[in-house]
């Protein structure tokens, strides 16, 4: 991965008059990175997409994409990104085909060079069967796949995406993220923003962010040993009675269900996991947080400081 910066956002904030959607976002992206900004609705994640791509003006702050400044420079910096929104804006009535010659041509990307990027990536994303299929009538995962293919018909060099994969089924974003993974090999920057947890252990690095603030960055594997509480599972017998005993016990600093087990997060300076399994009649395993443990974890940190 290169050391070039290809996204910089500098204290960047966007208010929607009493509300501010983005506050003081500072982050730096190298080129063949790929970056995920990940947290719930309502967080920030649409916004910071915008503010970055030029498609919202900040209240606050300053942003470089591919080396220009996206309020000095709209357009070179338009030339350089490929956005792909929640909702792309797909023609149901078009084939694949069609749908692709025509964001071709908004480009200017026309004759030979065109031909040529459509046959590569129908090739890449295994569309190639499809490409007489009108868009309406294509499944969630493939009309992300067209969508994705659209927007890097003009050779951007950094590619912004919005919640790409929601509401897709999981073959499905398996497979969009193997197209992202050999994007990336010939030198593309992605910006992604999701919900999943599980998508961003596939990114190098992880914003984490909530109501408008960007609370931890790191990569996924620095951020699941960067708490200095100890996360247990627990396995009780009675699992909500145990949430209920543990979040009353001074030390417990978190519980959250996970699947039919307990993460609880400790402070051991306060309390053991002996004396609590003990307490509660449950056993207690040291793990390695999730990333949602992890998110889950700083958030209530945050909230009481």
């Amino acid at each position: 991965m290169s050391t070039e910066v290809m996204i910089r956002a500098e204290n960047l904030t966007r208010r929607f008059g009493a509300l501010t959607a983005l506050d003081r976002f500072n982050v730096e992206v190298a080129r063949g990175e790929i970056f995920g900004l990940v947290g719930p609705d309502g967080a920030g994640k649409t916004t910071t997409a915008r503010l970055l791509c030029g498609l919202l003006d900040p209240t606050e702050g300053r942003v470089e994409v591919a080396g220009y400044d996206v309020a000095r420079d709209p357009d070179a910096v338009k030339d350089r990104i490929g956005y792909m929104a929640q909702r792309f804006g797909l023609y149901a009535d078009l084939t694949v085909e069609e749908n692709m010659r025509f964001y071709a041509d908004l480009f200017g990307v026309t004759g030979e060079e065109r031909d040529r990027l459509m046959v590569r990536l129908l090739r890449m994303t295994r569309m190639e069967p499809f490409r007489n299929r009108q868009a309406g009538k294509l499944s969630g995962g493939m009309k992300q796949k067209l969508a994705l293919m659209c927007t890097l018909l003009h050779h951007p060099q950094v590619l912004f995406l919005d919640e790409p994969t929601s509401g897709v089924d999981p073959v499905s974003r398996r497979d969009f993220w193997a197209i992202l993974y050999e994007l990336v090999k010939g030198g593309l920057t992605v910006f992604i923003t999701t919900a999943y947890l599980d998508e961003a252990e596939r990114c190098n690095r992880v914003g984490l962010i909530d109501r408008g603030r960007l609370i931890r960055c790191d990569s996924p594997r620095a951020l699941k040993t960067s708490l200095p509480e100890k996360c247990y599972e627990v396995d009780a017998p009675d699992r909500r009675a145990a949430r209920e005993t543990l979040r009353a016990i001074p030390g417990v600093l978190s519980v959250e269900p996970s699947g039919d087990k307990l993460h609880v997060f400790l402070d051991t300076s306060r309390t053991s996991p002996a004396r609590l399994a003990a307490e509660i009649g449950a056993e207690f395993q040291e793990i390695e947080p999730s990333l949602e443990d992890v998110f889950i974890a700083l958030i209530r940190k945050e909230g009481a400081q």
